[in-house]
């Protein structure tokens, strides 16, 4: 079995801290995570299982406070070091979209199910008293909205909520 990140799954809407966990194994039970968005990153190293070749869960939480992120979308990655060569095996990479990019003081999101005759602009108004937010919303759902204009009845959008 190769490492495994089971939370958050791709294109979860995560905030500080970033919580990872899985199931992996390491030399030495050791693997490294990254979480970064190509311009900053947080790095580090965690232990799991009881050496070479055996598995076990892992639940780390990835402090990223400071870190200059200028994308919403972020990546996860696990991966162990080749004892070889230091070279970066059995990675697993998880694309995730980070709240506190998209709304201040982001602690989370509500659900919102798309019903006939719904506009972004009239979601956005309701969660936040203003409709031009409506772009929040869509930064939230980058697989479900490609154009702000088409939403669709029965679509189950992240509307993310901050202070």
């Amino acid at each position: 079995m190769a490492n495994e990140i089971q939370q958050p799954n791709a294109y979860d809407l995560v905030g500080n801290p970033v919580l990872v966990g899985g199931i992996g194994s390491g030399f030495e039970a050791t693997l490294q995570y990254r979480v970064h968005d190509g311009h900053d990153e947080r790095t580090g190293h965690f232990n799991v299982g009881g050496g070479t070749g055996e598995h076990g869960q892992f639940q780390i939480s990835v402090d990223v406070t400071g870190a200059a992120f200028q994308l919403d979308r972020l990546f996860v990655e696990v991966f162990e070091e080749s004892a070889n060569d230091g070279s970066e095996i059995n990675k697993v990479i998880v694309p995730v979209i980070y709240g506190p990019r998209i709304v201040t003081g982001y602690y989370g999101y509500r659900l919102h199910l798309v019903q006939p005759g719904d506009t972004l602009s009239a979601i956005a108004n309701a969660n936040y008293g203003d409709p031009n937010r409506y772009h929040d919303i869509a930064r939230a759902n980058p697989l479900l909205i490609n154009d702000p204009d088409l939403i669709f009845p029965g679509q189950l959008l992240k509307i993310p909520i901050g202070m």
